[in-house]
């Protein structure tokens, strides 16, 4: 079973210097806890740059085309009506009255599809036990966690030489 080394720190730029001094020594960072958004730490941490972007542009994408599909069958085939001295011979003619729902749709799928996808991603479901390994890291402290690799004394020396004002080893599960 491996070990890992959780670093406390009391300040987000005391944390981007540790992170990077323990990537250039070629540790791997399992996780960092923050109370909040630090600016340049995926970057910092070398983690790849998301896919979101692209799974939203397809979800609004597939609400667009349900928009579409839908205006047409209910307001061309299924029961065209005379509105407004508007005909309903075809989808053409009428595309401009129904730019709102074609808008309104495509920001519907592609904002709860993409809530749902963040959740299953993020593996945050309903009656999930909260995995934060240190409750003050909501509050003021930030925590990154280390994986052993070789010595776990010289980790933790690094780890405190580089301003964490805690350090424990633990066993990871």
């Amino acid at each position: 079973m491996s070990k890992i080394v959780r670093a406390l720190y009391n300040d987000d730029d005391i944390l981007m210097d540790a992170v990077k001094t323990v990537k250039s020594k070629d540790y791997h960072i399992e996780e960092v806890f923050t109370p909040f958004p630090v600016h340049g730490l995926d970057k910092a941490m070398g983690l790849k740059p998301t896919r979101l972007a692209i799974t939203s542009f397809l979800y609004g994408l597939t609400g667009f085309l349900f928009a579409v599909w839908m205006t047409n069958y209910m307001m061309i085939q299924d029961w065209p009506q005379d509105i407004g001295g508007k005909p309903s011979f075809s989808y053409g003619q009428n595309v401009l009255g129904w730019v709102t729902i074609l808008f309104e749709m495509t920001v519907f799928f592609a904002a709860h599809l993409m809530v749902i996808t963040f959740y299953l991603r993020s593996r945050l479901w309903p009656f999930k036990e909260a995995e934060n390994p240190d409750v003050r890291t909501t509050d003021d402290h930030f925590l990154m966690e280390v994986v052993v690799k070789g010595d776990e004394n010289a980790l933790s020396e690094l780890l405190k030489d580089s301003g964490a004002v805690e350090v424990s080893i633990v066993e990871a599960h």
